[in-house]
C-alpha cells in the first residue's frame, strides 16, 4: 500500500513537471512565432527604404558639387523612416513616447544630413550639432532599464580611446565640439546595448535591432571623424553611407515593440 501511494505521488510529480515544461516550451514557441509574425509584417513597409538607399548608390552623386537634389536624395531614405513609423498610425506614435523621439531623432538626422552636403562651405559644425541632437533624443527613447555598467565601461572605454586618437588631429573648437559628440554618441550606443540581455534572455528582436543600430552609427561616426581630421579613409563615403542608413533603419524598426519594452521597464 505504501508502495502505491509513492508510486503515484512520483507519477502526479512527473505529470506535474512535463505539464509546466509543455507550457513553457508554449510559451517559448508563441514568443518565437509571434518574433517571426512581426518581422515578416514590417518588411513590406520598408520597401521604400531600400529603394531610396539603392537610388543614393546609383546614383553616386559627387560631393565636390553639393545642390538642393544631392541634399534630397541622401535624405531621401531616412524620409522613408519618417513614413516606415508614421505608418503604424499617429495613435502608436501618440501613446509611445519611444517612438516619437525616434521619430523625431530622425527628423533631426535629415536635417544633419543637409548640412553636411554642405560641410566644406562651413556647415560641418551645424551637422554635428542635429546629430548631438539626435543621440540624446534616441539615448532617451532606449532609456535608462537596465542599467549595465560593463557594457557602460567598455562603451567609455571605447569612446575615451577614439578620442584619444583623434585628439592630434583636432584644433580650435573641435578640440571639444568631438568630445562632447563622442561622449553623447557613446551614451547612445551604451543605452541601446545594455538593453539587450542575452544572459537572462531578456530581449527581443527589436532590442537587438536598436543594439546593432547603434553600434553600426558609432562605427559610421567614426569613419567620418577618422577620414575628415586625422587621414583618407579607403572607400569612406561608401563605408560611411552603409553603416549610416543601415543603423537608421535598425534603430527605427526598434521602435516596432517600443510599447513591449515601455511596460517591461515599468515592471523593474
Amino acid at each position: 500500500m505504501i508502495f502505491i501511494r509513492k508510486v503515484n505521488t512520483e507519477c502526479t510529480t512527473l505529470t506535474s513537471h512535463l505539464v509546466s515544461n509543455v507550457v513553457i516550451l508554449g510559451a517559448v514557441l508563441d514568443a518565437s512565432l509571434y518574433q517571426y509574425i512581426l518581422v515578416k509584417s514590417e518588411g513590406p513597409k520598408l520597401v521604400p527604404f531600400f529603394k531610396a538607399t539603392c537610388v543614393y548608390f546609383v546614383l553616386w552623386l559627387p560631393t565636390s558639387s553639393p545642390s538642393w537634389f544631392s541634399a534630397l536624395i541622401k535624405c531621401l531614405p531616412i524620409f522613408c523612416l519618417w513614413v516606415f513609423l508614421l505608418a503604424h498610425g499617429i495613435g502608436f506614435l501618440g501613446a509611445h513616447s519611444s517612438a516619437r523621439k525616434i521619430l523625431a531623432g530622425l527628423i533631426f538626422s535629415a536635417l544633419g544630413d543637409a548640412f553636411l552636403i554642405w560641410q566644406e562651405q562651413g556647415y560641418f559644425s551645424h551637422g554635428l550639432f542635429m546629430f548631438a541632437i539626435t543621440h540624446i533624443l534616441y539615448s532617451s527613447a532606449f532609456g535608462m532599464k537596465p542599467i549595465n555598467l560593463p557594457a557602460g565601461l567598455v562603451i567609455a572605454a571605447a569612446s575615451g580611446l577614439s578620442y584619444t586618437l583623434l585628439y592630434p588631429y583636432l584644433s580650435g573648437p573641435f578640440t571639444y565640439l568631438v568630445a562632447v559628440y563622442i561622449a553623447l554618441i557613446g551614451f547612445m550606443g551604451w543605452r541601446a546595448i545594455a538593453g539587450v540581455q542575452l544572459a537572462n534572455d531578456l530581449w527581443t528582436w527589436t532590442k537587438l535591432s536598436a543594439c546593432l543600430g547603434a553600434v553600426l552609427f558609432m562605427v559610421s561616426d567614426l569613419t567620418i571623424a577618422v577620414n575628415k581630421f586625422c587621414f583618407p579613409v579607403p572607400h569612406s563615403r561608401a563605408i560611411i553611407m552603409a553603416t549610416y542608413y543601415a543603423a537608421q533603419m535598425l534603430i527605427a524598426l526598434s521602435a516596432v515593440e517600443c510599447q513591449d519594452a515601455e511596460a517591461s521597464r515599468k515592471r523593474v
